[in-house]
């Protein structure tokens, strides 16, 4: 694989070209490059017993470097060569840029990372070829709405920033809100790259606020932790799945221990499935740890989602159309590491994860782990699409 995720060499004829696209350089990297390898992982396994009837999936990577303009321009060169379907995107933002390349190019698009709500709802659900296997943001933030108004945490204050993933998260959050008849008490905004958000936390704080709820996906969440820190202002900060990536526990430190996040994986070996994929992952890769390992988990059951749909197209004719029909239908029961999938997809929903399928996670110690007991019990057994 190339290092800096360009494309491979020409592949011979007997392969079946599937692109990648993600973030793996640069800032979001952290978890662009476990959403690669969980699909590195689980190419090399199905290659090993002989890929799709005896065709080899051969992977063209492109690497977005989480900008939008470059990601549609990786988007752009698999449809010239001629990938058959695309996994990818980590970042809102830089998928929306792209979508109607997939669309008009009639390529399937299945997102295994980005969580922007937009993203599987602007094209009507019969005809749209962009599919999703991340927990979109409408589903997280009821999720953890329903959590903080359990733990009596009910004056929040919503820091998010003015991208599009921030943008269609404080929709989420704030809609999330409202049909608990509440409304926030404080909304700060705020660029990426901003360096300070002090006199932001001292008017949440004024204002009465005791969550914060942050929406970010970079050091932002960090600053929000030390800058709570610093205040001496002890109020809970929780948010969506980007709180258990490095940027935040490694940036914020002890100021991160205790915020609360929503996951569909958590990296403990609670069953076979999840014991068995990180154990190969670790082989593989030479890490002791997985830096966001919900990217890698659905990652790897989005390759094999869509090796269930090829098998399914009973006369080998593998076009756009093709696939995108064999998606929507019913599937060979998939036993994936996140879920159990039996139809993930369908004509009228286009999104895999569902809200059973959600834990809350905990930043404990530098690490993810469940923030209640009965979650890690529940966490036995593989949960299904409801």
């Amino acid at each position: 694989m190339p290092a800096q995720g360009e494309t491979t060499p020409s592949a011979p004829k007997n392969t079946l070209k599937i692109g990648v696209i993600g973030p793996f350089t640069g800032p979001s990297a952290d978890f662009g490059v476990p959403m690669r390898n969980g699909i590195e992982l689980a190419v090399q396994e199905i290659n090993a017993v002989g890929g799709y009837l005896g065709r080899q999936l051969d992977i063209v990577y492109k690497n977005d470097q989480a900008t939008p303009d470059i990601g549609r321009k990786a988007a752009q060169e698999l449809a010239a060569e001629k990938a058959v379907a695309v996994i990818g995107f980590c970042n809102t933002g830089v998928a929306a840029k792209s979508l109607d390349v997939f669309q008009t190019e009639k390529i399937p698009l299945i997102i295994p990372c980005a969580t922007g709500t937009p993203l599987t709802a602007k094209y009507p659900a019969p005809e749209s070829y962009i599919f999703r296997t991340s927990p979109r943001d409408s589903i997280q933030a009821p999720f953890v709405v329903d959590d903080i108004i359990k733990r009596n945490w009910t004056r929040v204050a919503i820091f998010a920033d003015t991208t599009a993933y921030g943008e269609a998260g404080l929709a989420d959050v704030e809609k999330a809100l409202a049909a608990k008849k509440l409304t926030p008490v404080y909304v700060a905004r705020f660029p990426l790259g901003v360096k300070d958000l002090s006199k932001e936390l001292k008017t949440a704080r004024a204002a009465g606020a005791n969550v914060v709820y942050s929406y970010t996906v970079g050091p932002e969440n960090a600053m929000i932790a030390r800058g709570r820190q610093a205040l001496g202002w002890k109020v809970p900060q929780v948010g969506g799945w980007p709180l258990s990536f490095p940027f935040f526990i490694d940036g914020g430190k002890e100021s991160a221990d205790g915020a609360l996040m929503s996951q569909t994986f958590i990296a403990e070996p609670s069953n076979e499935r999840r014991a068995a994929f990180l154990a190969t992952y670790a082989r593989k890769f030479k890490v002791k740890k997985i830096t966001v390992p919900m990217a890698a988990a659905q990652g790897y059951d989005s390759v094999y989602l869509l090796i269930y749909a090829l098998f399914g197209i009973q006369n080998g004719n593998i076009t756009g159309p093709a696939i995108k029909d064999a998606l929507e239908s019913k599937l060979r029961t998939y036993y994936g590491v996140v879920a159990t999938y039996e139809q993930p997809f369908s004509k009228e929903d286009k999104d895999a994860a569902t809200r059973n399928m959600l834990v809350m996670g905990m930043v404990q110690n530098g690490s993810i782990t469940f923030a209640y007991p009965e979650d890690a019990k529940r966490n036995l057994f593989v949960q299904r699409k409801q």
